[in-house]
């Protein structure tokens, strides 16, 4: 809980359309007291910090500026959501190179000013740039964390509720794996008030196949909103927050998020989403679930995806 007398920092990096929409997101949840927004373009930082605290006298007591690293010396969260976007067409993947550049002179600014707090990373490839921050932080891994499949579990369990005609918030499923292309459902632990989504539709040849086509959609998800709009950043805006209250208020809350495994699902040495426990340490324990063969295969055939497009970035 933010006592009275704490101040609760968070340090902004990357003011574009999912920065904004996390301070945003940020400012009407009423969880920190403090937002420093950092941007190469400080006009823009700027600009932005004026529109967020035009808005103060709408919501709760909070400081708002622009600032630069130095600030992110008494920060609890440096957010990352910084870097070049995904054009139409491209995959997540194909930035790798340009992002590792621009994060390898970010989290050396931040780590500079004395920063020993959480690292939350937003930027795609996330698992790839999650994995680049803990190598350049040189923090603990449970204090670097991804957004992961946060924002691919939620589309998931929306669009079962929608299928289902139950609230989303009583829909219970995983999406595992890279943050993109590779990533995968796990049906085998997808639930609906206890009761497993595969046990529903069981005699239901067509709802399978239903089933198979929400997996897609929710899998490609973002070149479907990217085709019409440009960028997505609402739902990641507020996954970020939902993250972001997990660390703060101490919550022991499980999240898929990406996180160093070390052993865990026959993995080693790769950031990837999976659940795990996020508390004000950052992350507590990673859950290991029981899945299926065909899920297994599928997260390594992941893991493998993400290995290779890291080779030429970190040659091991």
């Amino acid at each position: 809980m933010m006592y009275e007398g704490k101040t609760t920092r968070v340090a902004l990096i990357g003011t574009g359309f999912v920065g904004t929409s996390y301070a945003f997101s940020l400012l009407n949840q009423e969880l920190v007291n403090e937002l420093v927004l950092i941007d190469v373009n400080k006009e823009k930082a700027e600009g932005e910090a004026r529109d967020l605290n035009h808005g103060l006298p709408f919501g709760a007591p909070m400081r708002i500026w622009a600032g630069d690293y130095p600030d992110c010396k008494d920060a609890d969260i440096v957010v990352i959501a910084a870097g070049a976007n995904q054009a139409p067409g491209e995959t997540r993947l194909d930035l790798i190179d340009k992002n590792t550049a621009i994060f390898k002179t970010i989290v050396s600014s931040v780590m500079g000013s004395g920063f020993d707090g959480i690292f939350i990373v937003a930027t795609n490839p996330v698992d790839v740039l999650t994995y680049a921050t803990w190598k350049f932080s040189g923090l603990p891994k449970e204090r670097v964390i991804g957004s992961g499949t946060i924002l691919d579990t939620a589309r998931f369990r929306y669009l079962l509720s929608d299928y289902f005609n139950v609230d989303s918030r009583n829909v219970h499923g995983y999406i595992l794996g890279e943050h993109g292309d590779t990533e995968l459902p796990v049906w085998s632990h997808a639930t609906i008030g206890s009761r497993p989504i595969m046990s529903l539709i069981k005699d239901k040849p067509e709802a399978k196949e239903d089933l198979d086509a929400l997996f897609v959609n929710v899998r490609d998800a973002a070149y479907h909103i990217i085709n019409r709009k440009g960028a997505t950043y609402y739902g990641i805006a507020m996954g970020l927050v939902r993250l972001t209250r997990a660390i703060i208020r101490n919550e022991n809350s499980i999240l898929t998020i990406s996180t160093l495994l070390e052993g865990e699902y026959g993995l080693d040495d790769l950031y990837i989403g999976v659940p795990a426990i996020v508390n004000n340490n950052g992350i507590r324990e990673i859950i290991e679930l029981d899945l299926d063969q065909t899920e297994l295969d599928q997260l390594h055939h992941s893991a493998k995806t993400l290995k290779e497009a890291m080779k030429p970035v970190f040659q091991h």
